[in-house]
Formats: structure tokens, sequence, C-alpha cells
């Protein structure tokens, strides 16, 4: 199924998957990095540190999550305050904003090698386009996310006047599929884009998201 999705997206574009141009890939790429580096997203991306943040939105740059909440090594907090004791599991319930989200699924952090917190666009591109640091993930499988997440979904629409980022599930997913037919291991996408100005200078790890 997740080919056969990937095809899809891909014949949905003016080109096909081996002729997507560089600055097709690098456009791509920009809107997938302005998904990407909201707060929405880098709020939950964060590594070893374990602690999930509340930067950007309405709380200010580098603001940790209250009362002292951490993922811990399970990523839901098994091993203090696990994350369902707040974000219970239910299906279709929109919470007021600075309300805990609700979703169809338990909420967790992602795996710890999905940090990006204060990553740069350059180093971001590397770092999904490699499975050895993006927890394993090939294209396909970062379509199928996207298209298939309850907190991809949430993320776009977290209803209760909370901010989003730009686009949709579906429209990702497609910017996805077009980066990743050109930016294959052998093309160096990530690094020429750096030449060409296609891709924004380094953010140093834990600087604060850019959306306040």
């Amino acid at each position: 199924m997740r080919p056969v999705l990937f095809a899809l997206l891909i014949a949905g574009t003016p080109l096909a998957a081996q002729n997507v141009s560089r600055e097709e890939g690098l456009a791509a790429w920009e809107r997938i990095y302005a998904v990407a580096s909201h707060p929405r997203c880098t709020n939950c991306h964060v590594g070893a540190q374990e602690e999930p943040m509340w930067e950007g939105l309405s709380y200010g740059r580098g603001t940790a999550h209250g009362i002292g909440v951490k993922a811990d090594e399970s990523r839901i907090g098994a091993e203090s305050m696990p994350c369902r004791t707040c974000h219970v599991t239910a299906a279709g319930r929109e919470t007021p904003a600075h309300a805990p989200a609700q979703i169809d699924d338990a909420w967790r952090l992602p795996p710890v090698e999905l940090d990006w917190l204060g990553e740069s666009s350059a180093a971001l591109c590397a770092q999904l386009r490699d499975p050895e640091r993006n927890d394993g993930h090939e294209i396909t499988d970062l379509v199928d996310h996207l298209t298939s997440s309850p907190f991809v979904a949430w993320g776009f629409a977290p209803g209760g006047g909370r901010s989003t980022p730009p686009g949709s599930p579906v429209e990702m997913a497609r910017d996805v599929a077009l980066w990743g037919a050109r930016a294959r291991p052998a093309s160096n996408l990530c690094a020429l884009g750096l030449g060409g100005g296609g891709l924004q200078a380094h953010r140093p790890r834990g600087s604060g998201a850019a959306f306040a």
C-alpha cells in the first residue's frame, strides 16, 4: 500500500518521480520545513532531554512543558507521570486552548531518533533522508505516517483556537513524496541547497522556535 500511495502522490504532481527537478525538490522541502519547524511539531520532537516543550505558541521561546513533565526513556512517561494522565485517549473530542489535547491514540513523544528541535533546515533535510538517523524511515514510511497518524491530523487541526502549521497532511505528504523523489541519498540535495540559498542557515538546538 505504501508504494502505491507514494506513486499516487507523485502522479498528482506535474512531474514524474524521475523528472523532479532540483528546484521542485527544494521548493517542496521549504514547505516541509515550514511545517516541521513549527512549534506544533518541534515541541514533541525532542531528544534525550525527554522533556516536551511549550515553545512559541503563546508561551514564548524556551518554555518547557508545565508541571515538570518528563516523557522518560519510555517516551510515554511510564517511569514518572504517564502522558495519559492528562492526555486521555478520546476520539473526536476538541479541547480548549491550554487544555491537554486528546486524540484517538495513546499520547507519547516520538522516538528519540526523531529529535529535531532547533535543527537547521539543511540538517533536518539530511536527517530525514537518512534511515540510519530517522528511526529507520524510508520516504514511503514518512508519507504513510503523514497520512495515517492521529498526531499529524491533530497537529494540522488542533481546534480550540490553537496555532497551526501551514498546509494539510495530504499537502505535506505530497511534498515529502516530491522531495523524496529528488533527494535520493546520492543526489546531495540538502547540501546543494546551501549554495543556492534554498535551505535556511543553521539555528542552534534549543535556541527557541522561530514562531513566537
